[in-house]
């Protein structure tokens, strides 16, 4: 698969562990000098802002896609390459997942999981087939893993979960899928 592009769905706010900042703003710096575009919510503040900073401080390409509503609350960042405004969050959602070619998941709240999960359906629904990668950080995602693997134990999931998404424990492993 070749990646010109990657949605990454992350917090607005940086957490309580510095290696969640960290490792975002890794993510940026690797996917610039891969000349990987980066497609995320338009945000300056929080682990979000950190992987836009860094992607353009290495010369990176970064889109961001926000609603009119959180233009405040997330701090639209003013020096990205390019900068969406729409109308609400469905739109911000579908634009992210258009003009994607994958997806990384890094630590974030609810609105996090609420790209993920319909990023993961629609990959479970067949309507693409785009490769998503989470980055769980110190184990960030050690119970939401657990749980959709139970999901599909219990019967619940079309497919195998290692068939709809990679789990990386650092950003240096996104290399030998890039």
């Amino acid at each position: 698969m070749n990646i010109k592009s990657i949605a990454v769905f992350c917090g607005s706010k940086t957490g309580n562990n510095n290696i969640y900042e960290e490792h975002a703003s890794e993510v940026g710096a690797i996917l610039a000098c891969k000349n990987i575009t980066i497609i995320y919510g338009g945000g300056n503040k929080g682990i979000m802002g950190a992987v836009a900073n860094a992607a353009l401080l290495n010369n990176g390409k970064v889109i961001g896609i926000i609603p009119t509503l959180l233009k405040e609350q997330e701090h639209l960042h003013l020096g990205i390459t390019e900068s969406i405004e729409v109308a609400n969050m469905h739109l911000r959602k579908q634009m992210l997942y258009e003009k994607a070619d994958a997806a990384i998941i890094l630590p974030g709240g609810y609105g996090t999981l609420d790209e993920l999960f319909e990023i993961l359906t629609w990959n479970g629904l067949k309507i693409h087939s785009k490769k998503i990668f989470f980055l769980n950080t110190e184990g960030f995602y050690n119970h939401l893993i657990a749980h959709i693997n139970k999901m599909y134990t219990e019967g619940f999931l079309y497919s195998h979960p290692i068939e709809q998404f990679t789990v990386l424990t650092s950003p240096a492993e996104m290399g030998a899928y890039l």
